[in-house]
């Protein structure tokens, strides 16, 4: 059994990876921001842990990991996402995406860190996206987020190897979460039909890599694609 802390539990893919995680025996503690109802129902169906932290912000992050016992295994998957044109996002929302998406990476791994180093083991599993490899039109914050998530797992790999401490990131395509629910169904269609396996992901085919990188002892600093082939 390990200790595993997934942040954004409450939907979608952290849901997933809470539920795969606590079925196979797991202690899970899952981190959320806002909607206790939706922590509650995860944390009821599976005996997780529910703490609300917003992984931004430093002081409530400490807070949320001083009264968790133990880390093995650490799920980065909070993020948000932003679209629109980089020329009219003001400058607030750029520096909020970056805060979530890439300093709540940072403020995650520290206060794991000592566990990790305790033990002279851990496993790190980060969220980026397929647009995080190729970039997305309208999606100049989003994308540039996830491009640095990538940057910073393999700069993690090299930096904390020696510690016994392995590092590796999922790439989801398009997978059918809130983050969709702004696309119009034509065009998930369209994205559908151009998917070699002929349909879009489930929050539940993240959830599996994210074990599988979890557990796979030889495996650092690596980028696993999630998207059906959508980006190759």
């Amino acid at each position: 059994m390990k200790n595993v802390v997934i942040t954004g539990g409450s939907r979608g893919i952290g849901a997933a990876a809470v539920e795969l995680f606590a079925v196979r025996g797991d202690r899970v503690t899952f981190l959320f921001e806002k909607d206790h109802e939706a922590a509650e129902d995860v944390a009821r169906r599976t005996g997780a842990m529910a703490i609300c932290c917003d992984v931004a912000d430093a002081n409530a992050v400490k807070k949320a990991f001083s009264v968790i016992d133990d880390v093995d295994i650490l799920i980065c998957n909070a993020g948000i996402s932003m679209t629109g044109l980089m020329s009219s996002m003001p400058e607030k929302d750029w520096d909020r995406i970056f805060d979530v998406n890439v300093k709540g990476m940072y403020h995650c791994i520290n206060a794991a860190m000592p566990h990790f180093l305790q033990k002279q083991a851990g496993s790190v599993v980060t969220v980026a996206s397929m647009w995080g490899q190729v970039g997305a039109s309208c999606e100049a914050a989003y994308s540039a987020t996830k491009g640095a998530v990538i940057a910073l797992t393999k700069a993690l790999a090299k930096e904390l190897g020696p510690s016994g401490i392995r590092v590796n990131c999922v790439s989801p395509g398009v997978i059918l979460t809130d983050m969709c629910a702004f696309v119009a169904p034509d065009i998930l269609q369209d994205m559908e039909e151009d998917t070699p396996v002929g349909r879009n992901g489930t929050p539940m085919d993240v959830a599996k890599a994210m074990v599988y990188l979890a557990d796979a002892e030889f495996v650092t600093g690596q980028v696993l694609p999630v998207n059906g082939g959508y980006v190759i």
